[in-house]
């Protein structure tokens, strides 16, 4: 395998605009996302971005970026025309998807979602959940919950459902966390295929990829990474960088 790891970003987010710029601990979020992803090793990072002043932060941080149309609807859309420009010879043929708004991702979970691509040779996407944070999960529809069938290491599963409901039972459910790894042909197919029924009446876009007969498969991280999506979350993650300072691990 020959992965790239591309990072969307886009200024236009609705609950707290600008969020790529924000700044966490005197770092642009975008840029803190860019150096874990560099700290993983995988390969070649890059940031997709919507919008000039992501690139001049990420440029002068020293990073890669290429500016893309900033009508794209998608992350997924936005990572396809950065490749173009950034691998018009298709050398790279597995895109590591990484949210741009996860600022303290441990760099092992995105080895985690390469590694499980390089085991399983029919694996289309990667993927990866934690365990809950509390029982109040289970029926909260803004965490998304993984169905899966887990390996007997417990260390990662094939994923048979992804649902916003609650899962009958009261045993703990896994958290899915939205980074992707794509062999690049899967990528491209899911692109090019319409909303699936289930993905429209769940809102959930991998499931457009089930649908369309993709192999998923996720990693377990021991937890969930912050992410960052409401000024609530980015108090939170600020003080989580205030903490590194004070010799609170990364």
């Amino acid at each position: 395998m020959n992965p790239i790891v591309v990072i969307p970003a886009r200024m236009a987010a609705t609950r707290l605009p600008d969020k790529p710029l924000a700044d966490i601990g005197g770092l642009p979020m975008i840029v803190r996302v860019l150096r874990q992803a560099q700290a993983a090793g995988i390969g070649p990072v890059a940031v997709a971005a919507g919008d000039v002043a992501i690139v001049h932060a990420v440029r002068q941080a020293g990073g890669q970026a290429v500016l893309t149309d900033p009508a794209l609807l998608s992350g997924s859309d936005r990572i396809l025309a950065a490749l173009e420009a950034l691998d018009p010879g298709r050398r790279h043929d597995v895109v590591i998807n990484l949210q741009g708004d996860m600022p303290f991702v441990q760099p092992s979970v995105l080895g985690a979602c390469a590694d499980l691509l390089s085991a399983h040779p029919g694996c289309d996407i990667a993927t990866v959940v934690a365990p809950e944070a509390s029982p109040a999960d289970r029926s909260n529809p803004d965490v998304v919950k993984a169905v899966l069938a887990m390996e007997q290491d417990g260390l990662s599963g094939r994923a048979l459902y992804f649902t916003r409901s609650t899962l009958y039972g009261d045993a703990p459910i896994w958290r899915h966390i939205g980074i992707y790894g794509y062999r690049r042909a899967a990528l491209e197919a899911f692109n090019a295929a319409p909303p699936s029924p289930l993905e429209k009446r769940e809102k959930l876009e991998q499931l457009r990829a089930m649908e369309l007969g993709l192999n998923l498969r996720a990693a377990v991280a021991a937890e969930a990474p912050i992410s960052v999506d409401n000024p609530s979350d980015l108090d939170a993650a600020r003080a989580y960088a205030t903490g590194m300072g004070a010799g609170k691990p990364a």
